[in-house]
């Protein structure tokens, strides 16, 4: 299954390499505070609200030329301060996703920057630190988008770090040659291994911002929340971080991978033939910008994950059924509606009679168990058993899997959320528009009927109230509901980030998984509370259906 793609093959402009990797020497002043890292001093900004921020700082050496699909190396150091204050260059990706907004210094292959939000003083502090990588698919995504902003975490005593991480063919490309040259006799992951250096980095350096490293937080949405249950089933890095939160997706019995090695280099090699490359050699002599106009062409397979021995010595699944992932606190969850009807039936309507076709194609003789757990006995009802089983099938149920096997296996508490607020209208000013796959604004002809409100929570919908961030997005028509729940959604992270534990004064109390129990979850909506599991049935069900 994968993430339908509005690919436009229309290139951002590049960041010239050279500006990219050179940094702009500063003189420390009151409005730009100086931190002393690992290698070497930096000079960032002060917000309006007297939050520290550092941005564009370099965690992993610019990974091109020679550097090129190889393992993130040490950053170079620098004398005298280095300029922390606009962000870096975002990795290699096309104009995909129309939520998207960047305030990046370009794109460029010399994409391994970070950016770090503090509200510690100078001094030692000891302040837990949220770690967040964005989603998009493993395609697109950058640590500049205001969605992922730090500043109002910051405001809440948390050290906030947005992370870069490469994507595409230059983060997941598998070779045989790459695989060769490999000390670990591996090739692909070359993203992940990214957001491990960044752990790494933290580690280090967390510390001179005032963050405490024994307190640090992964996170992420989507790709992001994949990227996640990865880092906790890596052996590179499940000791880099106390917690985790997962947002709608996780690499556990998922169509985004980790596919065989074999499988990944063969892949790798018939794109390198595409373009007439014979050698590892010839393929890292080919500008970035043909890679990816290359890797974008309808038709072109993504480069997934790979099961490479290292990065993943066995798949995600097998890993947390053994109980040898990272033993940590997890928040996790989804939304209410992940995704479309078209995604499960095309181009056919959401009638009884298509969604029954549909699973008879799906599933067989097992067509009629499906139809009892996705009831489709009216129009209405079909409708809703497509939304929910495209839902399952896109991502819902893999993160299902993520937080059903944790809880089974980890001995640490597991904290599960659905959340149900769909939208509110666009804003006046956005003329007649309509969102698509993860939030993006499609503009419509003036005379077309304008869209139906949303039915329930889309695909990324709960970012900005996670983090805080709703009056950055100017798209919507927010209102005192909604920041009622962005309230009550970000407390809940915020004090898990904290304590590992969400639940906290003035929130409705949200129980953790107990195996052996009927499981709760929570729905964050307007009025928050736990409820019984809902649909239990319907994961095992899909469970039931992982390899045939």
């Amino acid at each position: 299954m994968k993430l339908p793609l509005l690919l436009s093959l229309l290139a951002m402009p590049l960041l010239p390499p050279a500006l990219a990797q050179t940094p702009t020497v500063v003189t420390a002043t009151a409005a730009n505070p100086q931190v002393k890292t690992a290698n070497g001093v930096l000079a960032g900004l002060v917000t309006a609200t007297g939050i520290r921020t550092f941005q564009g700082v370099p965690f992993a050496a610019p990974p091109v030329g020679e550097l090129r699909w190889k393992a993130p190396q040490p950053v170079q150091s620098w004398s005298g301060v280095r300029a922390a204050t606009r962000f870096g260059p975002r990795a290699m990706q096309l104009p995909i996703y129309g939520d998207m907004n960047f305030r990046s210094d370009g794109v460029s292959e010399d994409c391994l920057y970070l950016n770090v939000w503090t509200p510690a003083k100078p001094g030692k502090q000891k302040l837990p630190v949220l770690v967040y990588f964005y989603g998009g698919g493993f395609i697109a995504g950058d640590g500049s988008e205001p969605r992922y902003d730090g500043e109002s975490m910051a405001r809440r005593g948390i050290v906030a770090v947005t992370v870069n991480y490469r994507l595409g063919v230059f983060g997941f490309l598998a070779h045989p040659e790459l695989t060769r040259e490999s000390p670990n006799k591996a090739s692909g992951n070359y993203g992940f291994q990214d957001q491990t250096a960044a752990l790494r980095w933290v580690q280090q350096n967390i510390a001179a911002f005032g963050g405490d490293p024994k307190q640090v937080t992964i996170a992420g949405e989507s790709a992001g929340s994949m990227s996640v249950s990865a880092q906790m089933a890596s052996p590179l890095s499940k000791n880099l971080f106390a917690r985790a939160i997962g947002e709608s997706g996780s690499m556990l019995n998922t169509g985004f991978g980790p596919v065989p090695l074999a499988e990944g280099e063969q892949a790798g090699v018939a794109f390198a033939t595409s373009l007439g490359a014979t050698s590892l050699a010839a393929l890292r002599a080919l500008p970035a910008q043909q890679l990816l106009e290359a890797a974008g062409k309808p038709g072109t397979p993504r480069f997934a994950p790979t099961l490479d021995g290292y990065f993943f010595p066995q798949k995600p699944a097998a890993i947390f059924a053994a109980g040898q992932q990272a033993r940590v606190p997890l928040l996790v969850g989804w939304n209410s509606q992940e995704m479309t009807p078209p995604f499960l039936l095309g181009a056919e309507a959401p009638t009884p009679e298509n969604f029954r076709k549909a699973l008879q194609r799906l599933y067989g003789p097992q067509a009629e168990e499906a139809l009892r757990l996705y009831p489709a006995a009216t129009p209405e009802q079909a409708e809703q058993a497509a939304t929910d089983l495209a839902s399952d099938r896109f991502i819902s149920y893999s993160t299902w899997k993520w937080a059903d096997a944790h809880a089974q296996t980890s001995g640490q508490p597991v904290y599960r959320y659905l959340y149900a607020r769909p939208r509110p209208a666009m804003a006046p000013e956005m003329g007649n528009a309509t969102t698509g796959l993860a939030g993006g604004v499609v503009k419509q002809a003036p005379a077309a009927a304008p869209a139906p409100p949303a039915k329930g929570a889309v695909h990324s919908a709960e970012i900005e109230y996670a983090l805080g961030n709703l009056p950055g997005n100017r798209v919507f028509a927010w209102t005192p509901d909604d920041y009622k729940v962005s309230e009550t959604m970000q407390g809940y992270f915020a004090n898990f980030i904290k304590t590992g534990n969400p639940n906290g004064k003035g929130l409705p109390t949200w129980p953790a998984i107990v195996p052996g129990q009927a499981s709760q979850q929570l729905r964050i909506n307007v009025t928050t509370k736990a409820e019984p599991e809902q649909h239990r049935a319907r994961y095992l069900f899909l469970d039931q259906q992982v390899g045939k």
